[in-house]
């Protein structure tokens, strides 16, 4: 009799939560190829339907129980395509190819913030408090610079006008993802809980405000988020000192 062969357990990868990432990756993919078409309208919505399609990955994952250390790594590689080198590339070829080597190292130091900041997140995440980011998240960051582009787009601003304002902001979108400073997850936020009516109504109104003028609302929100950051760590370790004192 010829030994049984030992079973080999095979192995595969869930596909419904690699989809939607899937699905981010090519988002990011495209508006790198659309800004070089020109099509800089575009290139930016494609950059947010991939922040949706980011965010939803990992709930999905969470809801069916198809959590995975793949999943894990191929969502950050999507995000440093759709959050990193999108972004900065979308931005180079809008406003800084008249810039040169300066224009150049501004979005460098956007695609590099990205990278620094998925890999100490990704080295972080078992040790880190879940109710705030150290850094702001590379989404919020690649959010800033494709807001702006479509906000001065829908303005008819023009980029030659605005490009060391676009400089600014893409420099510190990198420098902040790679900050300390402490951003709220909106983690402790329940959900499934009951609210009071009053939030309903402020939800469907703050719905409202962003979808009848998405180019502006978008922009200024992930500005104000990119500020609260600061905000919120000084103001933090300024009840430490507080409580150090008494």
């Amino acid at each position: 009799m010829t030994p049984e062969k030992p079973s080999i357990r095979r192995r595969g990868i869930y596909l419904l939560p690699n989809l939607f990432t899937t699905g981010a990756l090519f988002s990011g993919f495209y508006a790198i190829t659309s800004a070089m078409g020109g099509r800089y309208e575009t290139a930016v919505v494609a950059i947010f339907v991939a922040m949706i399609l980011d965010g939803l990955d990992g709930r999905v994952a969470r809801m069916t129980n198809t959590q995975s250390e793949f999943g894990v790594q191929y969502d950050s590689l999507s995000d440093m395509i759709s959050f990193g080198a999108a972004p900065a590339l979308v931005m180079y070829l809008w406003a800084f190819s008249g810039l040169g080597k300066l224009g150049l190292f501004a979005a460098f130091v956007h695609m590099a913030g990205g990278a620094l900041r998925l890999a100490r997140f990704n080295t972080q995440v078992v040790s880190a408090d879940k109710r705030y980011f150290q850094g702001l998240p590379s989404p919020a960051a690649a959010a800033i610079i494709a807001g702006f582009i479509w906000f001065c787009l829908e303005h008819g601003y023009n980029a030659e006008i605005l490009k060391y304002v676009a400089l600014v902001l893409t420099v510190a979108s990198g420098l902040l993802m790679v900050s300390n400073f402490r951003y709220s997850s909106f983690k402790e936020i329940d959900l499934k809980g009951k609210v009071p009516f009053i939030v309903v109504i402020a939800v469907m109104l703050g719905i409202g405000f962003i979808m009848a003028q998405p180019q502006t609302m978008l922009f200024l929100l992930s500005l104000g988020y990119a500020i609260s950051g600061p905000i919120v760590t000084l103001v933090m370790r300024r009840r430490k000192w507080q409580r150090r004192k008494l």
